[in-house]
């Protein structure tokens, strides 16, 4: 198997800060653990590796996997509970608009991931790595089913965090709208690291085209966002979609 230190990566970008050694040994074998079942998914494809493989692999039960991940998909998409935690506290502070706190945690994302790529030995080889990651995170049902409903909760997170602001429902229209706006822009971070992860970009350049191409999605949103703060819900006794009808909630791809 042709490795790549993934644990560099993820380290990088997580934020344990104050620590006992008992929650050290529980994250890093955490880490260790969606390491291997990323090897082997890259590897052998998602669909045809058992978790009790990857518990083989790691030297543990099946059980301790399911101890430290709910679900097989979750072994590798494992950054949603920190984005969440980040988007929770970032738009929860009043000093930054929301776009300014989307942005803020989009670049520290983006800032972990790049600083990973230029670490490497072979830059070129880890950016193609990635490439394959996200073609990963797309080959299977289950995976992009679980990327919908991660999206859905991040959109949830942020709505409860924005209607704080506002002093309203996170169910009105307002925070709806602007949890899912904001929530846009992972997607188009997402499509841009696919484009620019070209092999023949530095690190660096990647970073710059990312975010050129992040902050012009967050420009057009901006002017709609920044006058969230002077929302107000207008209730009204009828349905807002004509005939009745409910419009289902859009959702987007999540971070990776």
């Amino acid at each position: 198997m042709n490795t790549v230190d993934w644990t560099a990566w993820r380290a990088q970008a997580a934020e344990p800060g104050a620590e006992g050694l008992r929650e050290q040994k529980k994250r890093r074998l955490r880490q260790h653990l969606s390491d291997i079942a990323t090897e082997m998914f890259l590897e052998r494809g998602f669909d045809a590796v058992r978790v009790s493989e990857i518990a083989q692999a790691c030297g543990v039960s099946e059980k301790t996997v399911f101890n430290h991940f709910p679900t097989k998909e979750s072994l590798i998409l494992d950054r949603g509970e920190t984005t969440m935690a980040a988007l929770r506290a970032g738009l929860a502070d009043a000093d930054h608009s929301p776009v300014e706190a989307a942005l803020r945690i989009l670049s520290a994302e983006l800032r972990a991931l790049t600083s990973w790529i230029a670490a490497q030995d072979d830059p070129i080889h880890a950016t193609a790595m990635i490439r394959r990651f996200g073609a990963l995170t797309r080959s299977a049902p289950s995976l992009r089913a679980y990327h919908r409903d991660m999206t859905d909760r991040l959109i949830t997170v942020a709505a409860e965090a924005l209607a704080q602001r506002t002093r309203t429902s996170p169910d009105d229209p307002e925070p709806q709208i602007a949890a899912t706006a904001l929530l846009g822009l992972w997607s188009i971070q997402f499509q841009s690291l696919g484009k620019h992860l070209d092999g023949t970009r530095t690190p660096t350049q990647i970073h710059e085209a990312v975010t050129t191409d992040v902050r012009r999605a967050a420009k057009l949103i901006d002017t709609g966002l920044t006058s969230f703060k002077d929302a107000a819900p207008t209730r009204t006794s009828s349905p807002a979609v004509a005939g009745g009808a409910t419009a289902s909630p859009p959702v987007r791809c999540p971070p990776g």
